[in-house]
Formats: structure tokens, C-alpha cells, sequence
């Protein structure tokens, strides 16, 4: 029987967690980890990005880990790309979802994808070209991703209108998705309720995914913002693994599992379970060496009493 979700949580720590850290975790040690992801009921999983493997080395055994989530199965495999070569490889790989990533802000999509945001653009149309007209392609979806939404360590202040505009090209441009995200962690329930409120409606229909830093610890304030306002996907880490290595003092993910024991708790279906959720969180730690992992429901545990919506 299939499971109703009413909340999308995709869980970004193999790309986002693990781009931020010095480590490179061996690929079976991956694959541990994902056969955990997916045993606890995550509908979809970010598994890496196609970037170059000079630039990257956490993530260069990307396509390794698309074709064994491929055979693991019963979820939705995401990946990474910034530009019009890696979503040529990740078509090849035969993902379920690209997500194509460029900043509003236009100091830090040069000094993160090394281009200007009209060329990023150009990127985006080509990627939905080729995803067009790759036989056998047409159902991987293509989400435009916008990145420094509420703000950039580099640029500053990021006006809201410059993040409508883009957001509506990508749309135009053929975007099954629109992504939103608080790279550096500058977003405050009341911006993101507006921003969200509007590109939903710029959207038209088109699913509109949000991602959040916790870098002041609004994190999940900002993600049940973002879901009021309409989006139906929100990100997280594992123990808020992750940051932006090209934007300095980008801190953490949110916490998968605290936003799934927050929206579970609010009645919302994530189709997660929380008990397995948190072996994955073990298993990943095991993994990590010294690298830090933060959250609450793993120390707490559940109230007494606690009822998840989801039922397994």
C-alpha cells in the first residue's frame, strides 16, 4: 500500500553534508548510509553532484552511487549539477531529478559556478534542451534552483525582486520545480512567509521546494514558513551535516531529523520513520570521523505519549 505524504522531505546530506567537510567518505560507506536513508522511508535523496572531481573530490563517485540507488530503489534520486556538463552526465546516469543550482546574488554565482547569472541562465535553457531531446529522458525533472535568496556573505542585502525576477525566468524556461534556498542562513519566518507567498504564485502551479540553513537556529522556523506559504518539498541533513564551501560562514543543514519529528508532530505525513531515521543518523556518524553533527530529537527522543502521523 502506498504511503500518503502530505510534506516532501528530501534529505540533502550525501551532496550538501558531505561538500562542506575535508573528508571523503568511501563509497560503500555511502551506500550503508543510503540503504539507511531508504529503509526509513525518505522519498527522495540528494546522492551527489556532477561537478568536476578537482573541484569536488567528496563527490567524484557520484555516478557510482546514482547506479546502486538505482538498484536500491523506492525512492527519488537527486543530484547536483551548475551547469549544462553535469546534467549531461547525471541524464546519462539516469537520475529522477536534476537540480540545477545559480545565486541571485551575481558576485557569489560567479564566485561559486564562475559565470554571471544571464549566463547561468543559458545554462538552464540548454539543460531542458537536452533533457528534451535525450531519448528515454523525458520524464527526469528539472528543478531551477535559486541560491542566497535572503541574503549572501558576500553581496549582503539581496532584494526580493531580483529573486522573483529569476525565479520567473527559470519558470519560463521550462523549470518543473522552483528551488529556494537560504544559502548562508539570512532568512526570518516573516521574509520567508512573503518571499515563499510569491513565488508560489510566480510558480502557478509549478512545485516550489525550499532549503534552509540553521546557521542562527531559525531553521525550522523558516521551513514551516515556507510550507504555510506552499511549498511541498523542504531539505535536510542529518545531523545538519553541511554549508556552502564558496560562501564563507555558511553553517549547517537543517536537521532531517528534527524537521521530520516537527512536522510529524503537526500531523503532517512524511512517510519517515523516525525510529529507523535515527539509525541512519548512526550509521552516518560512524562514518563521519571527526566531523561534527548537531540536533535535538536525537538526544531528547519523542514526549511521552507522541504519535507520528506517519503510520508504518
Amino acid at each position: 500500500m502506498t504511503q500518503t505524504i502530505d510534506v516532501v522531505v528530501q534529505e540533502v546530506g550525501p551532496r550538501d553534508g558531505l561538500q562542506a567537510t575535508s573528508l571523503v567518505m568511501p563509497s560503500t560507506n555511502k551506500i550503508e548510509w543510503i540503504m539507511a536513508l531508504a529503509a526509513a522511508g525518505l522519498p527522495q535523496i540528494q546522492v551527489g553532484s556532477f561537478v568536476p572531481p578537482k573541484l569536488m573530490p567528496q563527490l567524484a563517485d557520484t555516478p557510482e552511487l546514482v547506479a546502486q540507488a538505482r538498484e536500491i530503489g523506492g525512492f527519488s534520486i537527486s543530484v547536483l549539477v551548475p551547469n549544462l556538463r553535469g546534467a549531461q552526465n547525471a541524464i546519462a546516469a539516469g537520475v529522477d531529478q536534476i537540480n540545477f543550482v545559480m545565486s541571485v546574488s551575481e558576485p557569489h554565482n560567479l564566485n561559486n559556478v564562475r559565470k554571471t547569472r544571464e549566463q547561468s541562465l543559458e545554462d538552464f535553457a540548454a539543460i531542458v534542451a537536452a533533457r528534451d531531446e535525450t531519448p528515454g529522458a523525458e520524464n527526469i525533472r528539472v528543478s531551477g534552483g535559486l541560491a542566497t535568496c535572503f541574503g549572501c556573505t558576500i553581496q549582503g542585502a539581496v532584494p526580493e525582486r531580483d529573486v522573483f525576477h529569476y525565479a520567473a525566468r527559470l519558470k519560463d524556461l521550462g523549470a518543473d520545480k522552483i528551488g529556494i534556498a537560504d544559502t548562508v542562513g539570512y532568512g526570518n519566518p516573516t521574509a520567508v512567509k512573503r518571499v515563499f507567498t510569491e513565488i508560489c504564485d510566480i510558480a502557478g502551479g509549478t512545485p516550489v521546494g525550499a532549503h534552509f540553513h540553521d546557521t542562527r537556529g531559525m531553521g525550522l522556523a523558516n521551513c514551516f514558513a515556507a510550507f504555510e506559504a506552499g511549498a511541498g518539498t523542504l531539505d535536510g541533513a542529518l545531523g545538519g551535516l553541511g554549508g556552502c564551501p564558496y560562501a564563507p560562514g555558511a553553517t549547517g543543514n537543517v536537521v532531517t531529523e528534527d524537521l521530520v519529528f516537527m512536522l510529524e508532530s503537526m500531523g503532517l505525513r512524511t512517510g519517515i520513520d523516525l525510529d529507523r531515521l535515527l539509525e541512519a543518523r548512526a550509521i552516518m556518524v560512524s562514518h563521519l570521523g571527526d566531523e561534527p553533527t548537531h540536533g535535538t530529537f536525537v538526544n531528547a527522543g519523542p514526549p511521552k505519549g507522541f504519535s507520528p502521523a506517519t503510520t508504518i
